[in-house]
């Protein structure tokens, strides 16, 4: 007989209750048990006490009697430091990609490696393009210039031709009052 360290399903559906048995590894997981050494309730936070309770003086009877704890029993002993922790696997062989599918994601990446190297080549492409449309427009825009200086030398003529004109307005209201003093 021999026997075994696990756990044993109650509560209510979505609602998982487990008690921590002693039980014969031939019997069922709800089934007939030889003593309940703890208590598991997933539903409440981890930190809180009564999320799992443990008998420590029984559990380390049956495991001196060769009772094998489940592993997740053996995990919540190791947590406990009744026995020590053992070593937990992150990733299961069963969970990992086969063989096609790793083929098939390489040949993915391989694509969209490609496909940045184009679009960066294509990108460079439109740069190179829109500088070469850009040389002309910055050849005609050195030949408007001259246009726009003789403008710009047009305008301080304006400028003194306003200036001389409110002179001559300033003169002339000035006239009138003096004419108006006499």
């Amino acid at each position: 007989m021999s026997l075994k360290l696990r756990l044993s399903r109650g509560g209510a559906k979505k609602r998982p209750y487990y008690r921590i048995v002693v039980a014969d590894s031939r019997m069922p997981r709800d089934g007939r048990y030889i003593e309940r050494v703890g208590t598991y309730n997933p539903m409440l936070p981890q930190e809180h006490p009564d999320r799992i309770k443990l008998d420590n003086d029984r559990i380390r009877h049956w495991l001196g009697v060769g009772a094998q704890p489940s592993d997740r029993v053996a995990r919540f002993l190791g947590q406990a430091e009744i026995i020590p922790m053992p070593a937990i696997s992150e990733t299961p062989k069963k969970s990992a990609p086969r063989a096609k599918t790793l083929e098939r994601l390489k040949e993915a990446e391989a694509a969209a490696e490609a496909k940045a190297e184009a679009d960066a080549a294509a990108a460079e492409q439109v740069a190179a393009a829109a500088a070469a449309e850009e040389a002309p427009v910055e050849e005609a825009a050195a030949e408007e210039a001259p246009v726009e200086e003789a403008a710009a030398e047009e305008a301080p003529v304006e400028e003194a031709a306003a200036e001389e004109a409110s002179v001559e307005e300033a003169a002339a209201e000035g006239g009138d009052e003096e004419e108006k003093k006499e």
